[in-house]
């Protein structure tokens, strides 16, 4: 991308968080502008690969699953547009291995805890309750935190010790969620409406031949609920006047930071972004690929669309002759 403005020194980053066995590294950064640019907030929760030496002991097939688990170098896609656009950017360094920001605290395999109850960061999370559900996420391996993976199977050598969960809640989860609210919070106080655009990365959906090709991006709103529908209409504009094809809240509608982030009325509006890896990464989906720029510019794009209908606000929609 020629000629790409640099994030300013003094915007940061501001670290939060710690990882817990990585003695003072930070958990998250989050790299802003002051004043904002763009009244967007990108952020990267998947992305992750700072491990701790423990945490790799501890997995059974480490290299194989840390790899499954990341959305793979979806950061690098992300600070390009934040560079491109001004975009305030939060990514996390802590990896999904060692906890899913994507998932709610109750939403746990307890079984894979030793003594299987919830210690007390997470009584206090889940403010005293007396039972503790798990989603359908959990039971299916990818819980707060991952348990298995198709072809796999169990990912641990060992159980979790309840303490070490409540570690990751309190220096992980808990304040990466903090800093994201108080960002959006801060935008939307600046330009009257703020929103976040969680960027994720989806493996290839299908053939990218023939009559119905499968798509580059799958946009999530949560069927709606997460941010206006003006903005979800037009991010798919934007994705059609590129000659991108996207899917609307199918297989991926966004998860539990839509659902706690987003809130349209009060002006806080959050989109899940799903970008094909096969469009960005090299054909072993493992390194960065020659596509990863022009899948950089297309989000770049893409924010700089949605900011100005951020701003502008909902327009009616012209009415049928009677």
């Amino acid at each position: 991308m020629a000629d790409m403005p640099k994030i300013p020194r003094d915007s940061g980053p501001v670290q939060g968080g710690l990882l817990p066995g990585a003695e003072g590294q930070a958990a998250f950064e989050l790299h802003r502008r002051k004043p904002s640019a763009v009244p967007v907030l990108l952020a990267v929760p998947h992305a992750g690969r700072a491990y701790p030496p423990d945490l790799l002991q501890r997995m059974r097939h480490p290299e194989q699953a840390c790899l499954r688990l990341e959305d793979r170098l979806a950061d690098l896609v992300a600070t390009r547009v934040a560079e491109a656009t001004g975009a305030a950017l939060l990514v996390a360094n802590a990896p999904r291995a060692m906890i899913d920001l994507n998932r709610a605290t109750e939403d746990m395999d307890w079984e894979m805890v030793a003594g299987g109850r919830p210690g007390s960061a997470l009584r206090e999370a889940l403010g005293g309750r007396a039972r503790y559900a798990a989603g359908r996420r959990a039971r299916s391996g990818l819980g707060l935190v991952p348990r298995r993976l198709p072809g796999m199977g169990e990912l641990w050598k060992s159980r979790l010790d309840p303490e070490e969960l409540d570690a990751r809640i309190e220096l992980v989860h808990r304040p990466y969620h903090g800093m994201l609210a108080q960002a959006l919070e801060t935008l939307r106080d600046r330009w009257g409406a703020a929103l976040l655009l969680d960027i994720h990365s989806m493996p290839p959906l299908g053939s990218k031949a023939g009559h119905d090709p499968a798509p580059d991006f799958v946009i999530g709103d949560r069927y709606g609920s997460s941010c206006g529908a003006h903005l979800s209409l037009a991010a798919f504009h934007h994705f059609d006047a590129e000659g991108r094809r996207a899917a609307h809240n199918r297989p991926y509608a966004g998860g539990y930071v839509l659902d706690r982030h987003g809130a349209p009325a009060r002006g806080l509006h959050a989109m899940q972004v799903e970008i094909c890896r096969a469009a960005y990464l090299d054909p072993s989906l493992q390194e960065a690929g020659e596509g990863l720029d022009a899948v950089a510019d297309v989000i770049a794009g893409l924010v700089r669309r949605l900011a100005e209908e951020l701003v502008a606000g909902p327009r009616s929609m012209p009415q049928a002759a009677e």
